[in-house]
């Protein structure tokens, strides 16, 4: 295994190699490789071990880009909560993800079908053959990478102090949520242009399940405020089928089902670390109105839940990309552990 870094001031980008990976399901990849940003500079406590390091993770399809992105300008620069210059900050992109290893590579659907403890597991490989981290002090996740960090905290309890995920639900995917992810799923199976997975040609017709999609993730407010006429709302079903013409079919396909052996729970009176959960109350992919997620907390020590109001400023589950919504519990959690 090997970690090359590219010398910067601030900011390094490279990949990790892990020779012979080997997933749940008994597969192996020879090559896999783990995409990464980091931002700062580790920092050692007397003990030599490194005291500021923090893990951030994206959401489903997603990739370090888009943490970057969402919330750099409120919370990286100086003096803000995640100061790059207090923190080193660890953003890869997801097994799966990005420039990480993915279908299409050239494996297409022979790629080894992965779930998300897979993704665990090479995020950890990065963190602690890679980089060289044996502890962290935050875990940040985003929707997919905020039930990353469920799983990160029953698994492995004493490898940080703190975890944060955001819009998620430490309970298996089902119900409307698994309903929405399967028309996408099963629309791309059955493309007519699919052939198996071993196409040339992008398949052309699941596309237009997207907007489904976005119906799910975006605040009803803020579809309708970029859609309030007839006109308007079929140029944005337009839009988002179009742009969806980038996405191959395999890489999100996968990225969708990966989800398969999500299930926290058991583990969940493992985890040591102090916690805050945050999810928005207009969040449509999951369903707060069981208290699943208060029930779940219950069982951590040191553990609260957050559910942020509706209101004319919300963004539904999208709301974790706007840490306006939500960086006050950070504050909090941060403060906290000091």
């Amino acid at each position: 295994m090997k970690a090359d870094h590219v010398q910067d001031t601030d900011r390094k980008e490279d990949n990790f190699i892990v020779r012979d990976f080997r997933f749940q399901n008994g597969e192996t990849l020879p090559e896999l490789r783990q995409h990464y940003v980091t931002l700062g500079t580790p920092k050692r406590d007397s003990a030599g071990r490194v005291s500021n390091a923090v893990l951030l993770l994206h959401g489903t399809n997603g990739s370090g880009k888009t943490v970057i992105e969402s919330l750099g300008s409120q919370l990286f620069g100086s003096g803000q909560p995640l100061d790059s210059a207090k923190y080193y900050l660890i953003i890869p992109d997801a097994l799966g993800c990005g420039a990480s290893s993915k279908p299409s590579d050239g494996l297409r659907a022979k790629f080894p079908r992965y779930g998300y403890n897979d993704m665990v597991e090479a995020q950890k490989l990065l963190v602690t053959e890679g980089l060289g981290i044996n502890h962290l002090r935050l875990i940040l996740g985003l929707s997919m990478g905020a039930m990353h960090a469920w799983i990160w905290g029953g698994k492995y309890p004493d490898m940080m102090d703190a975890l944060m995920p955001l819009v998620s639900m430490p309970v298996p995917i089902a119900g409307h949520n698994l309903f929405y992810r399967r028309v996408i799923t099963e629309s791309i199976r059955n493309d007519p242009d699919y052939n198996g997975g071993d196409y040339v040609k992008q398949p052309s017709h699941w596309i237009y399940t997207l907007p489904v999609q976005h119906i799910i993730i975006e605040s009803r407010v803020r579809t309708y405020e970029a859609a309030p006429t007839r006109a308007k709302s079929i140029a944005l079903f337009d839009k988002i089928v179009d742009d969806a013409r980038q996405l191959d079919a395999n890489d999100y396909l996968y990225g969708f089902e990966a989800s398969w052996d999500y299930d926290p729970e058991p583990s969940l009176g493992k985890i040591k670390a102090r916690l805050l959960s945050v999810n928005f109350a207009d969040d449509m992919a999951n369903v707060l109105e069981l208290g699943l997620v208060e029930r779940a907390v219950a069982k951590i020590p040191n553990a609260r839940s957050v559910i942020v109001p509706a209101s004319d400023k919300s963004h539904g589950h999208f709301g974790s990309r706007y840490p306006e919504l939500w960086k006050q519990y950070l504050v909090e959690l941060l403060d906290s552990l000091s």
